[in-house]
């Protein structure tokens, strides 16, 4: 399955617990709880480029599947990874204790991100 495309954030659950358990200030959580980001998704078999676009800020990600890369999280922090694919739908990476999934289903994707007992979805669609 190939995940290329723009998805629109469509809702989220458990988005200000979440970035306070991973250090975000309450200001910019107060910030970003509202923003409908968008993510753009460009796969080249097991190459992918991410784009993250909420406000004015602008995350990009790149990686391979299976291979250490260095992502920058929620935080603006870079830390070392691996993704992996399970399936032929999921992205599953592990870094810093945050446990990131996301699945994709015809054109919904859903991230779901675990640390601890804290569970922060979001659901977006294609555009």
């Amino acid at each position: 399955m190939n995940f290329s495309g723009k998805y629109q954030l469509q809702s989220q659950e458990n988005f200000e617990s979440f970035m306070k358990a991973i250090g975000v200030p309450d200001d910019l959580i107060q910030k970003g709880k509202d923003l409908k980001g968008v993510s753009e998704i460009v796969q080249n078999g097991k190459h992918f480029k991410i784009t993250i676009t909420t406000g004015t800020k602008v995350t990009k990600n790149e990686f391979t599947l299976g291979q250490e890369c260095e992502i920058e999280t929620m935080t603006g922090e870079k830390v070392k990874a691996v993704v992996n694919m399970e399936g032929n739908n999921k992205l599953v990476t592990t870094f810093k204790n945050v446990k990131s999934v996301t699945e994709l289903n015809g054109d919904t994707l859903t991230s779901t991100m675990t640390l601890g007992d804290i569970t922060f979805k979001r659901i977006s669609k294609k555009i």
